[in-house]
């Protein structure tokens, strides 16, 4: 398919995170765009700010009368949209060009030295850092990505069009559409098994997205992964490694070992080991392009984040506050380190919103173990997302498995009164619901109380 042929874009979904970089790409090259959302947010409102057009109500009557050109028109969805969709259903049926998300990701990136980022932990964090790196080094560059950085405040970084930095996203196998010149995986944990069924299955198709690579490309996986690359990893013999790591004011200060030098002294600001990791798989993709290293070292140290990924919203010396988008038992145990190693002998309060109520089932007693690990927690309803409930499988269920004498169930309504009745000197924010909403009336009632 010519995407130069294609004069208008819409998309149905517009306000997720990856469909408006999508949208924001379209409309930076000059293409009408326009799309539909089931509710307002601060995404929308950006596009909306970007000129965009956005509409909330699901009807054929809010098309705009441009898009009623099937040839030159193409539509994009998220597999979040239900089938029975009435603007889908439309398009569907009229003749229209209807894509997936990754499909109009990977029909982009076939024409583009391309650099992709998989795994079940990490790959947002590690893109931003990537697509930082390549733009610190003046790389005709576009980088999508799964969240908002700190650095650009925007989910996409446009700096030319001939190399471009994805995540390569697991869910539904939508990775599979891509076709990279390097390649890497973080982590192969199991997750989505509501798609997948078991986690062999799930394996099984990073294999496939290894076979995806264009001929001569390069694949790195994190040390430890059954599947055959360039490794890297954290003090340790991997092809990649980080060595004689030490913590000065908060900062990683830190040597990497490649398989033609050392680096020495790197500084990188994001706390945690995962972090420290996903930094290095950044930079190992960035040596392998080609990129300077001293310029890699710059934008290391200059790199300020991913909104919602260990985001500091208060960091005073008697109270600290951290919001994280962490919703798998893993990541919760990686923000936990994280919080240890920076605030060792501090009190700290998690309050948790599970993502999905077959994740939930999945992982209970996993994400009952890693967050009695906290001084206390509280635990908010199943954000339910895709999903309708299954029977028996509630916060109170969830709570009932975890072994922390401190912890209790709450409702959104009592979130702020029972924040501030805490002792905690570190507070966390943590789960990929609409917690994230809260975060700044949670800021104004500490920085009120403080």
């Amino acid at each position: 398919m010519n995407l130069g042929s294609i004069h208008n874009v819409y998309f149905i979904g517009i306000g997720g995170i990856g469909m408006s970089a999508l949208a924001r790409y379209f409309h930076a090259n000059g293409k009408r765009v326009s799309g539909y959302d089931k509710t307002p947010s601060d995404i929308t409102e950006a596009l909306i700010d970007l000129g965009i057009s956005v509409h909330f109500e699901d009807t054929v009557a809010n098309l705009e009368d441009y898009l009623l050109n099937s040839t030159n028109t193409l539509v994009v969805y998220t597999p979040a949209v239900p089938k029975d969709h009435k603007e889908l259903v439309y398009f569907n049926n009229s003749g229209y060009r209807v894509l997936k998300r990754s499909q109009v990701l990977g029909l982009i990136t076939e024409n583009t030295f391309c650099l992709a980022v998989a795994g079940t932990h990490g790959k947002t964090t590690t893109t931003s850092i990537l697509g930082h790196i390549m733009n610190v080094c003046d790389v005709p560059v576009t980088a999508f990505l799964g969240g908002i950085s700190e650095n650009y405040n925007s989910n996409l970084i446009l700096n030319g069009t001939e190399v471009s930095v994805v995540e390569a996203d697991e869910f539904d196998r939508s990775f599979l559409t891509l076709s990279p010149n390097i390649a890497c995986i973080t982590s192969m944990d199991a997750d989505h098994l509501d798609i997948y069924g078991d986690a062999s299955e799930l394996e099984k198709s990073f294999h496939d997205f290894a076979h995806k690579l264009k001929e001569g490309g390069t694949l790195f996986v994190k040390n430890g992964l059954p599947i055959s690359g360039l490794t890297y990893g954290i003090e340790d013999d991997s092809d990649y490694s980080v060595q004689n790591i030490k913590i000065e004011n908060g900062v990683y200060i830190f040597d990497v070992k490649t398989p033609k030098t050392i680096l020495e002294n790197l500084e990188f600001n994001l706390p945690g080991r995962h972090n420290l990791s996903n930094a290095l798989i950044a930079l190992a993709m960035a040596v392998e392009y080609g990129c300077p290293h001293q310029q890699i070292v710059k934008a290391l140290a200059s790199y300020k984040g991913v909104k919602r990924r260990f985001s500091y919203h208060i960091k005073q010396d008697d109270l600290v506050y951290i919001d994280d988008y962490a919703h798998h038992p893993e990541e919760i145990n990686a923000v936990h380190q994280a919080v240890r190693e920076m605030y060792p002998g501090k009190q700290v309060l998690a309050i948790f919103q599970p993502h999905l109520f077959s994740r939930t089932r999945d992982f209970a007693e996993d994400f009952a173990e890693s967050l009695s690990h906290f001084d206390e927690v509280m635990l908010l309803d199943i954000y339910p997302a895709r999903e309708l409930p299954i029977e028996g499988v509630t916060a109170s269920w969830l709570l009932e498995k975890m072994t922390n004498e401190h912890k209790q169930l709450i409702s959104k309504s009592d979130l702020i009164n029972k924040v501030k009745a805490s002792q905690a000197d570190v507070i966390l924010t943590i789960g990929a619901g609409d917690i994230g909403e809260q975060v700044k009336h949670i800021k104004q009632a500490l920085s009120h109380e403080n």
